[in-house]
């Protein structure tokens, strides 16, 4: 039976006999494997009020608050979980996810580690731990437990990923591009990975590759606004103002007309003396200053002169 027919006959029983809980409880199930996460909560709510001693129901509320991204609402069923069944692995380590959402690292910590007491190969739970100790810019602690989840599982690209983030805080940039190229072998359409070795090559004065890698980032991501700022830089000082513009008007395109591409065009109408066009264009940036990363009265002052 298809899952959505499934649906549909439970939901048939339950508004025959609403108090047929065991019918509620697969059918939460199944609405939250579907994606209808609403729905699922308003049943879980419904048999939290009768089964209040029932971790399972507060451990799938808090996978239903999550997956709503209420952060706060998904911790307290969590917790409550927990209470019910101190041994809760699940919900220790998605409570864990749930206190890094909420920037409560020191708890997410005491999450993962407890996890893996538990189960000391969890590769998971290190790169959890390690996400956090980067976020909170503890780079050796992070580094460990980064190097720990490949040595689980040498095929998790975030954690090469974020060890090359790390090699590029450190200033190593040459163990940084080995570590994107890493994750490029494993997942070649990995857009991030592509920008950060451009950004390296853009440092290290590797114009040709810098090119070639943004064009690549821009081909599996057109929305990277970054990358279209590096890029119109390097056409902008090479004086490929047809490509510049070209990639300007992609960009305002794709990246649902941010201020900023405005208010590089109008600087570059600006230099070519096309008044006209950088007023244009620097009226627009104001227009557009909800995603304007330029102090919008440094426009406003440019465009008074102008």
């Amino acid at each position: 039976m298809l899952q959505l027919d499934k649906i549909e006959e439970l939901q048939s029983i339950i508004k025959n006999n609403p108090t047929d809980f065991q019918t509620r409880k697969e059918l939460a199930i199944l609405l939250i494997d579907a994606g209808f996460n609403e729905e699922a909560l308003q049943n879980l709510l419904y048999l939290a009020k009768t089964f209040t001693n029932d971790e399972l129901i507060f451990y799938n509320l808090g996978v239903v608050y999550e997956k709503l991204k209420k952060f706060d609402k998904a911790c307290e069923n969590y917790e409550k979980a927990i209470e019910l069944n101190s041994e809760f692995i699940d919900a220790i380590y998605n409570l864990g996810l749930v206190y890094t959402e909420l920037k409560m690292y020191e708890s997410a910590i005491m999450c993962f580690e407890k996890v893996l007491k538990d189960d000391n190969t969890d590769s998971n739970s290190y790169f959890n731990l390690g996400l956090v100790y980067f976020k909170t810019k503890d780079y050796n602690q992070a580094m460990t437990n980064f190097q720990k989840t490949i040595e689980l599982n040498d095929e998790d690209i975030y954690a090469h990923f974020y060890i090359g983030n790390i090699f590029k805080e450190m200033g190593d940039l040459n163990s940084a591009k080995q570590k994107f190229h890493k994750v490029l072998e494993l997942s070649p359409d990995y857009s991030w990975a592509y920008y950060n070795i451009a950004v390296i090559d853009y440092e290290q004065g590797d114009i040709e590759n810098a090119k070639n890698n943004l064009v690549n980032t821009l081909n599996l991501n057109p929305m990277d606004e970054e990358a279209y700022k590096i890029l119109v830089k390097i056409f902008t000082r090479e004086k490929n103002i047809k490509m510049a513009m070209s990639l300007l008007d992609s960009a305002i395109e794709n990246c649902n007309k941010s201020g900023d591409f405005h208010y590089i065009k109008g600087e570059i109408y600006k230099r070519m003396k096309s008044f006209d066009k950088a007023k244009e264009e620097f009226t627009k940036a104001i227009k557009f200053s909800s995603k304007l990363s330029y102090p919008k009265e440094v426009i406003e002052k440019e465009l008074n002169a102008l």
